[in-house]
């Protein structure tokens, strides 16, 4: 089947009327597209956001690209040559947790979930607003990377959390009201690492890799885990955080 192509944008990448291109000192966005005039013009609007850029045509390319650049996030096509985006992105997962945005002409529910078991971070359905590709972008680099404020301990805000990595320190605000949480070191590692990327799917692997304790190799004992972390939150009124995703791991919380 041939596939679709996203319609031209609404000005071409070489109009003076566009804003002129901020220095592009920004993130690296690693573009895996096979048809070279989405990927310009892709390029085009995340030079003007300041962004760098650097573009893959083929899987293969686009995993030689990422193991040699270490991209700030990858916008990945799913039907591409040699390698398929499902197959780029698992291989990316492999390594590790760069973000990934799935840009697909495939609008099926179960596409985009399995996306997300895999490890996407967003999806893009074409054909679509360059502009709006750029502020999810954002968007989802925000997401990724812990804030710093000034006395440089790193801070992660995600509703309801406020996650504290220098301290190890996690507090939960209900009502406008702060509640310390008193959690194991593996408890605040699990939900650290579920509340930094919030949509992903975490295999019971990678949680068991990067934070049980050494010593930990049985897969189950995530579960267990996680169950103590969870009723500790129900037990101050915040329910289904994490979620269970049946054969696969946990998600921070519900929505696709």
């Amino acid at each position: 089947m041939e596939k679709e192509r996203m319609p031209a944008a609404p000005h071409s990448v070489s109009e003076p009327g566009l804003a002129p291109v901020a220095p592009a000192t920004g993130a690296l966005v690693l573009i895996a597209e096979d048809a070279p005039e989405i990927a310009d013009i892709l390029a085009a609007y995340l030079a003007r956001s300041g962004m760098r850029s650097v573009h893959a045509s083929d899987g293969v390319r686009a995993l030689e690209l990422h193991l040699a650049l270490k991209p700030d996030l990858v916008l990945l096509d799913i039907q591409m040559p040699q390698l398929n985006g499902w197959q780029v992105l698992a291989q990316i997962r492999q390594r590790d947790q760069t973000p990934v945005i799935m840009l697909t002409a495939l609008d099926q529910d179960v596409d985009k979930l399995t996306g997300l078991r895999i490890g996407a971070d967003d999806y893009v359905v074409k054909p679509f607003n360059p502009a709006e590709v750029v502020a999810r972008i954002e968007a989802v680099l925000r997401r990724s990377q812990p804030r710093d404020d000034r006395d440089d301990r790193r801070i992660l805000r995600v509703p309801p959390f406020v996650i504290d990595f220098e301290q190890h320190e996690a507090v939960a605000e209900i009502d406008g009201t702060s509640h310390a949480l008193v959690l194991t070191l593996t408890e605040f590692k699990l939900l650290a690492q579920l509340a930094r990327s919030p949509r992903r799917v975490f295999s019971r692997a990678e949680l068991l890799a990067s934070c049980l304790p050494e010593g930990d190799t049985l897969e189950r004992t995530v579960d267990s885990h996680v169950s103590k972390l969870r009723k500790k939150l129900e037990d101050l009124g915040i329910a289904g955080i994490p979620v269970s995703i049946r054969g696969v791991g946990y998600r921070f919380q519900q929505g696709s």
